[in-house]
């Protein structure tokens, strides 16, 4: 509690600092600058720099075609280093010193939502690609929708009931166990959501366990779970630690099927959990790397000859929000903030790679959700899933 205090205080007084320079972006630069902030090291680096990779690409093809509004754009890349309170420092930053005309990134909601108070108070344009928690666009405290910020990805009530959904209508189960990271905003959010969704349809959550970010050994836990039985095993969190646990969970015997959220979905999952242990898991996510449509075609071959290896679904949303942001600056035709903001608010049937994408009345994407089952390492095209 008391790290949790100390890290909160530093948010504030990031928002503090970054309101004193509040809308400081620089219209009289050469360049446009836009930030990407993400998690570039710490437990979700792998996502972040996917995300990067994908706005890169992105802001790379819209200069070769002559930029946005006569200028090039140059992409900022901040580190918030997998943190909620650095997430704030490096907005403020962004904000402050590189005087970015809006911002895009950021994978975990904790820190999307730290980054969007420093967003907030500097009135920056901030479209948060892969946090799916409702706090990122709604203050918690005044249920008011944030003016200024906007995600890419579909939100965690969807997201659950679709991970509901499939566990009671294809799956067939009717008693699950959730397994929840207690330090992580988007796996208490999504397992609240999920077990909403689970009940209502029929479905018995017989336990809920939790753990912590960083964790090694969960055989404690998994052994408690493996005694009451249950049919699925859901659980809503990261690939660092999803990894392990499915690959403990199935040295000890249990051999339910697991499911979770797109949380899961980095090339390291296989190489933490195992391909033959991950056999009978799913998960909820964006996009599927089995996508057929001409433009996933165009993306995937585009991202491969410019990194040399294949775009997970970060990768592509990070390539649809800074196409989706560029794309809001044109129509703006302005770098004013205001300007860019009701942009972004107006944005409807965006042409995205992850399904065409409206962004409604609380700044949220609605789009399509696919499942994903993951068989010997490879991940499989399941369902689509639309809102």
């Amino acid at each position: 509690m008391k790290n949790k205090g100390i890290k909160w205080m530093a948010i504030v007084m990031a928002v503090l600092m970054v309101g004193l320079v509040a809308g400081c972006g620089d219209s009289n630069s050469k360049d446009i600058k836009i930030g990407l902030l993400n998690e570039m090291t710490g437990g979700n680096a792998t996502l972040g720099t996917s995300i990067t990779n994908g706005a890169k690409l992105a802001i790379k093809e819209a200069n070769a075609k002559g930029g946005v509004l006569g200028k090039q754009i140059q992409g900022i890349v901040a580190d918030n280093k997998s943190e909620a309170s650095e997430s704030a420092n490096a907005m403020t930053k962004l904000a402050s010193q590189d005087k970015v005309v809006a911002v895009t990134g950021t994978f975990s909601s904790s820190s999307a939502i730290a980054a969007s108070s420093v967003a907030e108070a500097s009135k920056v344009p901030y479209l948060a690609v892969g946090a799916t928690n409702p706090k990122v666009t709604v203050d918690e405290k005044s249920g008011k929708v944030k003016q200024y910020t906007y995600r890419m990805c579909f939100i965690d009530p969807f997201q659950g009931t679709v991970g509901a959904n499939f566990a009671l209508n294809t799956l067939k189960v009717k008693s699950a166990i959730m397994l929840i990271d207690n330090s992580s905003d988007y796996s208490k959010g999504l397992a609240a959501f999920f077990k909403d969704s689970f009940t209502k349809g029929g479905g018995s959550i017989l336990a809920e366990e939790s753990y912590l970010q960083k964790d090694q050994d969960f055989k404690t836990i998994l052994t408690k779970i493996k005694s009451l039985n249950a049919e699925v095993i859901y659980v809503p969190g990261y690939y660092e630690e999803v990894g392990k646990i499915v690959k403990q969970a199935r040295e000890l015997g249990i051999t339910a099927p697991i499911l979770g959220g797109d949380g899961w979905d980095s090339p390291k999952l296989v190489e933490l959990g195992t391909a033959e242990a991950l056999n009978n898991t799913y998960f909820t996510n964006h996009y599927s790397v089995e996508d057929t449509s001409p433009a996933c075609k165009t993306f995937v071959e585009a991202y491969k000859k410019e990194y040399g290896q294949m775009p997970d679904a970060m990768a592509v949303l990070g390539y649809d929000a800074a196409n989706a942001l560029i794309d809001a600056i044109k129509r703006a035709n302005s770098l004013e903030p205001d300007k860019i903001r009701a942009a972004l608010s107006e944005t409807k049937d965006f042409p995205a790679i992850t399904g065409s994408t409206t962004l409604n009345a609380t700044h949220d994407a609605v789009k399509s959700a696919v499942i994903i089952e993951m068989k010997d390492g490879k991940q499989v095209f399941k369902a689509s899933v639309k809102p």
